[in-house]
C-alpha cells in the first residue's frame, strides 16, 4: 500500500507528501531528514492520510493536492476529521 499525507508544520503551512511507511516518514521529518521544506519548520503532525494501491496512483493524488490552494486543502483535511467524528 501507498499513501498520501498531509503534515501540519511547527508555522501551520501544510506539507504533503507520499510514503509506504507514514509514521516513519512523519519520524523522518521531525528528525530533520524527510525534506528540505520541512527541515527548518519542525516539529510537524500527521493530520491527513489517504490509502492507494500503487504508488502511481498516491503521486497522482499528491499532485492534485498540490495544486490546491491552502484554503482547499484546510477545507479537505477539516472534512475528513467531520467525517470521523460522525
Amino acid at each position: 500500500m501507498w499513501y498520501l499525507y498531509i503534515v501540519k508544520c511547527k508555522d501551520s503551512s501544510l506539507y504533503t507528501g507520499i510514503s509506504k511507511n507514514v509514521k516513519d516518514r512523519v519520524l523522518a521529518h521531525n528528525n530533520g531528514k524527510g525534506s528540505k521544506y520541512t527541515r527548518n519548520r519542525k516539529p510537524v503532525e500527521l493530520i491527513y492520510t489517504e490509502e492507494f494501491g500503487t504508488k502511481s496512483e498516491a503521486l497522482k493524488r499528491e499532485i492534485g493536492i498540490k495544486k490546491l490552494s491552502a484554503k482547499n486543502k484546510d477545507r479537505l483535511v477539516r472534512k475528513k476529521e467531520k467525517y470521523r467524528l460522525g
